[in-house]
């Protein structure tokens, strides 16, 4: 099994910035990638972007691109989503993802509410 801890959402004006952290712990051999993706009230879950387990390949959202950028640390445990520029339409719960040979693992959310 696998599990995820996320942090960091919170209440920001717009224009701001938030980093979230998603921190896995248990079996996490064979992952080969990681995500995040948002869910706003009364819409579908989304993709927001994607990290390779080396880190040397990242996709965004078109929505996203220039604005948020995800990473991961050197002990490839923990990703992060820096999100910078932050407008209302980022409103929403935050996920991230963990995908592996075996099956994929999602973390429990974490809430993102930009002001206007």
């Amino acid at each position: 099994q696998v599990q995820l801890e996320e942090s960091g959402g919170g209440l920001v004006q717009a224009g701001g910035s938030l980093r979230l952290s998603c921190a896995a712990s248990g079996r996490t051999f064979n992952t080969y990638s990681w995500d995040w993706h948002r869910q706003a009230p009364g819409k579908e879950r989304e993709f927001v972007a994607s990290i390779s387990w080396t880190g040397g390949s990242t996709n965004y959202a078109d929505s996203v691109k220039g604005r948020f950028t995800i990473s991961r640390d050197s002990s490839k445990t923990t990703v992060y989503l820096q999100m910078n520029s932050l407008k209302p339409d980022d409103t929403a719960i935050y996920y991230c993802r963990l995908n592996r040979y075996g099956g994929n693992y999602w973390g429990q959310g974490t809430q993102v509410t930009v002001s206007s």
